[in-house]
């Protein structure tokens, strides 16, 4: 009787090695997926280009009034705001709300209605030296060839809506009020308006 003596390749334990991979298995997938981003000439781009508007506003004073009644105390806003497309026009207007984007609607529209033209000279200044009082505020303003425009405060969003170049300006007055002061700037510039809108009451100084 013969007996099979067990051999080194029976003793070893068969272990599974792992499947190769086939040529065809999925490769893994990406963020953004298998999706092709082309362009379609048909359709239209879903942005539209923002229409630039035809004035640039300042917001220069906005102010919480407070009026007392008979059942206590109702609270609104008051807001000045300066209009001017920089290039000879530009207007002050002051809206009161009890909501701040209604009362900026407001002081918007009645800066356009009192909006001036001006007429400057070929530089973009001012034709001589001239100063205006309005309540407790007054203003002085004068050409300055080459030093552009030094100017503060309100009166300078003015002349820089206006596109006024190369004058110089003062408050000759204590008064800080800023609804003043602009529209005192507007007051002085009206003394340059044009022929179709002549200029109201304004002191002009003789050089």
């Amino acid at each position: 009787m013969t007996t099979e003596t067990p051999t080194k390749e029976n003793d070893k334990k068969t272990t599974a090695t792992p499947a190769a991979k086939s040529s065809d298995a999925k490769a893994p997938r990406s963020r953004g997926g298998n999706r092709s981003f082309k362009k379609n000439p048909r359709r239209k781009p879903r942005r539209t280009e923002r229409v630039k508007p035809e004035f640039e506003q300042k917001l220069i004073g906005i102010r919480r009034v407070t009026r007392v009644v008979a059942g206590g105390r109702r609270f609104s806003f008051s807001v000045t705001m300066v209009l001017g497309n920089r290039k000879g026009k530009v207007g002050v207007g002051v809206g009161k709300a009890g909501d701040t984007a209604l009362a900026i609607e407001k002081a918007i529209r009645d800066a356009k209605k009192n909006m001036i033209t001006l007429a400057l000279t070929d530089t973009g200044s001012i034709l001589h030296e001239v100063d205006a009082k309005y309540a407790s505020a007054r203003v002085m303003m004068y050409p300055a060839p080459g030093k552009g425009l030094t100017a503060g405060g309100a009166i300078r969003e003015v002349l820089a809506l206006a596109g006024v170049k190369d004058v110089g300006a003062k408050v000759l007055s204590r008064s800080k009020n800023k609804i003043n002061n602009a529209r005192a700037a507007v007051k002085a510039l009206e003394a340059f308006k044009t022929k179709n809108t002549p200029a109201t009451s304004v002191v002009a100084k003789k050089k």
